[in-house]
């Protein structure tokens, strides 16, 4: 082949990413991308959205792969650029949301630069990823590009890492992109869809707990038709919000707390559970018993992957492959029973919905958590998006919030990393500019990204951060007080918000009194560009509510 007809494996780089479908890539170049950085500059399909910090551009990555199911791509410099996609690896990596990280490295083949910036980033990368692979000759950059997507995207998905240095980019090469495959999922088993409709049939009490796995469109539709033909009551996870409409009927609530909530007695009142999408990542919403005492559930396990045995996991009947379809072939073949009774189940659930009603209503200032959670709610139309950052307020959210949805609610229960909020919001808004997009941050978890700030306000994008303030790290704050330490080390003080939302060119807005915050949710909600709405909350109660209040209630019953 005449050298005229060989290209450069950077702009070959580029080709097979707009072969992946690319729309994006996030990040922060450094010297070591210029090459990349000026085949992407000609690219008609692909948008460089420069971030404020890798860490930023790496959320956002992760986040428009799981709203998409397509990897995200973010790109960052050798060295301290690449070290700063950690944290985002392991977001994605935990969390199964599919991402390519593109990280530079200087000249392998002859470099006249010493160990300046050099570390093993492929290395550092392969314990939090997938997949992490060194370029070392551009002719393999299509199969390995494609390799990469491949096992990004693949069940459970999440992180992928290419390193491309800075001579393989400036090579020419005559290889050409790989088409994308078609795949589908393998199915269940007809046997083992027998053995569970066998269970379910003969059971007196089945109950379905919906995880982070069946969090996916066509599963989220066969759930639903599968409850409206079985009737079988459900829950969640905090990842599974929203999987199912929780305004159904038979909705019991999300397992937030690790235990001794409703939801809880509701789980222990089941004889049968089924365990849809059930991620080890979690923290576990019922534990199974294998020490002499008698546990009579029968425990079936509806996933892509078998169940990693765990001392409080080892289910009895395992139905492993594509999880609608496994759910498809289930509700075919089900007679519901007229043996099944859920009234038990179900008064649990209306006792935390009475419970909660009650501490919704309470109007004090500082605002108290449970006032907030229902105060968005209301504030949103219900295919809105409320990106979740981690603090106490998580459980408030997970426990008292409505997702009407499947990914309406983005939060990490996974690495459940602070910083994640407003990026996740701002890939949100870029994903689906027609939908109400909020990002709920503490102080403490907004100030780890909050000059990514201004990439949202320079992007035009539509997006509302409340962040709830307390001065202090106050989830850390509450667990030292519950076990028994003394208040040490976890206060700080903040900028004035509302000031520095102005200096970025957005809008600033301090709450005043709960009906003030309600008019702010709504004018924000109304109102074009980027807000931020400082809210003063009470955290005084958390410890007597999460950790006293509902376990008497709730044992009570």
């Amino acid at each position: 082949m005449a050298e005229s007809d060989k290209r450069k494996a950077s702009d070959l780089f580029i080709e097979c990413l707009e072969q992946e479908g690319v729309e994006y890539i996030f990040g922060v170049p450094g010297e070591e991308n210029l090459d990349f950085l000026d085949s992407l500059s000609r690219s008609k399909q692909i948008k460089l959205i420069l971030t404020r910090h890798e860490q930023g551009a790496g959320f956002m990555a992760a986040t428009y792969g799981r709203h998409t199911g397509k990897a995200g791509v973010c790109l960052s410099t050798l060295g301290p650029g690449a070290t700063n996609f950690v944290t985002a690896a392991a977001y994605a990596t935990l969390g199964g949301m599919p991402m390519l990280m593109i990280t530079g490295q200087k000249p392998i083949k002859k470099s006249k630069q010493g160990r300046f910036q050099i570390l093993d980033v492929v290395s550092m990368m392969q314990p939090i990823t997938k997949y992490a692979h060194q370029m070392a000759s551009s002719d393999n950059i299509p199969s390995r590009v494609r390799e990469a997507f491949r096992i990004a995207e693949e069940e459970k998905p999440g992180a992928a890492h290419i390193e491309l240095p800075e001579d393989i980019a400036d090579e020419h090469t005559d290889s050409r992109p790989v088409p994308r495959s078609i795949v589908r999922r393998p199915t269940a088993d007809v046997k083992s869809i027998v053995q569970a409709v066998d269970a379910l049939q003969t059971a007196k009490r089945p109950v379905l707990v919906i995880g982070a796995g069946a969090n996916r469109k066509m599963t989220s539709k066969m759930l639903s038709e599968f409850v409206e033909k079985t009737g079988i009551p459900f829950l969640t996870t905090q990842l599974g919000k929203g999987v199912i409409d929780e305004r159904h009927p038979k909705f019991l609530g999300c397992a937030a707390l690790s235990s001794g909530d409703f939801v809880h007695r509701a789980i222990e009142d089941a004889d049968c559970i089924v365990n849809i999408g059930h991620d080890v990542i979690e923290k576990p919403p019922f534990f199974m018993h294998n020490d002499g005492t008698r546990d009579d559930r029968t425990v079936i396990h509806i996933s892509t992957k078998t169940a990693e045995v765990d001392p409080v996991y080892f289910p009895h009947i395992e139905v492993i492959g594509d999880i609608a379809n496994a759910m498809w072939q289930i509700k075919e073949a089900i007679t519901p029973s007229p043996k099944w009774n859920f009234d038990s189940m179900l008064r649990f659930r209306a006792a935390e919905v009475e419970h909660t009603a009650k501490l919704a209503a309470d109007e004090r200032f500082p605002i108290f958590p449970p006032h907030a959670v229902q105060q968005v709610r209301d504030a949103l139309p219900d295919d809105a998006i409320v990106c979740l950052d981690n603090g106490v307020y998580k459980l408030w959210f997970a426990r008292g919030y409505c997702a009407m949805k499947p990914n309406t609610v983005l939060l990490d229960n996974a690495l459940a990393t602070m910083g994640a909020g407003l990026p996740s919001a701002m890939a949100s808004a870029m994903v689906y500019p027609e939908r109400k997009v909020f990002a709920v941050c503490g102080d403490g978890g907004f100030m780890m990204n909050s000059q990514e700030m201004e990439t949202a306000v320079r992007l035009g994008l539509n997006l509302t951060v409340l962040i709830l303030n307390d001065n202090a790290y106050g989830m850390i704050r509450w667990k030292q007080a519950n076990m028994g330490f003394a208040d040490f080390g976890l206060n700080y003080g903040n900028p004035d918000f509302v000031q520095y939302a102005q200096s970025y060119g957005a809008n600033g807005y301090r709450v005043e009194s709960a009906a003030h915050l309600k008019e702010l949710l709504a004018h924000c909600r109304d109102t074009p560009g980027v807000h931020l709405i400082d809210c003063p909350v009470d955290y005084s109660e958390n410890d007597r509510i999460l950790n006293t209040e509902i376990k008497e209630l709730s044992r009570a019953l």
